[in-house]
């Protein structure tokens, strides 16, 4: 594992670390926003599935759609899901909103379920709306948003299943 710190002065710094993905595949996995204070990007990860309330940007209600499993998997592990699909209005029993400015509730996570060009605008919404950690899911990576939102604070994780880490450490 290793850890570079960032040109911009800002004394954040991004880990990168080898991961076992959940087929036996080891790769490179960037997560942004890693506290030195933690030990490791396990502790990130940790610190995420701690939370009780994630709001899905993406949420589709398709059942054969990865985003309603993972957030029916969430749902059933007992955290708040919070659908974030201006085409739908309700998704699992949970109404939607269009977006994270609409949603009255305080955010903990927004695990996001989008194209990588269509996360930035994400993004900004979350940092406005104060959320705690920005998840993007398995196959999703933009270090443009990555880096917006380490630098309004906000640590991010990207091309990371948060069901198969909650699965892999508490399921």
């Amino acid at each position: 594992m290793s850890r570079d710190n960032d040109d911009s002065g800002s004394g954040h710094v991004s880990r990168r670390a080898n991961v076992q993905t959940g087929i036996g595949v080891t790769d490179s996995r960037r997560f942004v926003g890693y506290n030195p204070a933690m030990n490791d990007m396990d502790g990130l990860i940790e610190k995420i599935l701690a939370q009780k309330t994630i709001a899905v940007v993406g949420l589709s209600p398709r059942p054969d759609r990865p985003s309603y499993q993972v957030a029916e998997y969430l749902k059933d592990a007992g955290y708040r899901i919070v659908p974030v699909n201006p085409a739908v209005e309700e998704v699992l029993g949970e109404k939607s909103y269009p977006d994270l400015r609409s949603v009255p509730e305080s955010i903990d996570v927004v695990d996001v379920f989008r194209r990588p060009s269509d996360v930035t605008p994400v993004v900004e919404e979350a940092i406005e709306i104060g959320a705690g950690y920005v998840w993007m899911q398995e196959g999703i990576v933009n270090e443009t948003a990555a880096e917006k939102a380490e630098a309004a604070g906000i640590p991010v994780v990207m091309d990371l299943c948060i069901k198969k880490e909650h699965e892999s450490r508490l399921g």
